[in-house]
């Protein structure tokens, strides 16, 4: 584990957050999120668990904070797929392949379920809905896809 002390302390913490993060993405990729305990994070980063404890309160804040992180990504995967396509019909037909791509990949069960409840869930998902809506409106002027049910209803 390469050494994390820089420049700043800012930088500092933004790398042991981060090297956190990426521990806890590599062991429930791995094991599971049941799997995540401070030690085996500890191991895995070359932090000590009392520096771990300085940055997050519990194994749950961490799960936490690696499931926001995973959320943001997705959102942003969405949206750089909508902007890779063209026209009104392939924007919406690749966020939606992106977003079937993302809903089939395994998340951890039971665990993650818990985390999903979570506030940046909530507000993910009425970003999902409007990218997806916005999509739609686009898509029926162009009279790609219907337009006698409302887009949010469709969306």
């Amino acid at each position: 584990m390469p050494k994390l002390w820089n420049d700043t302390i800012e930088a500092h913490r933004r790398a042991v957050r981060d090297a956190t993060l990426d521990a806890t993405a590599a062991l429930v990729a791995e094991h599971g999120p049941t799997s995540v305990t401070m030690s085996r994070i500890a191991e895995r980063t070359g932090i000590g668990r009392a520096t771990l404890y300085k940055y997050f309160s519990d194994v749950e804040a961490i799960l936490i904070a690696w499931h926001e992180r995973q959320v943001r990504r997705h959102v942003a995967d969405l949206v750089a797929a909508r902007d890779r396509a063209a026209d009104p019909a392939a924007r919406l037909r690749a966020v939606l392949a992106a977003y079937a791509s993302t809903t089939r990949a395994p998340h951890g069960g039971d665990a993650v379920t818990r985390l999903h409840r979570g506030e940046h869930v909530a507000h993910a998902r009425q970003h999902l809905h409007d990218l997806v809506r916005d999509l739609l409106v686009e898509a029926a002027r162009a009279g790609d896809v219907r337009d006698d049910v409302p887009p949010d209803e469709l969306a």
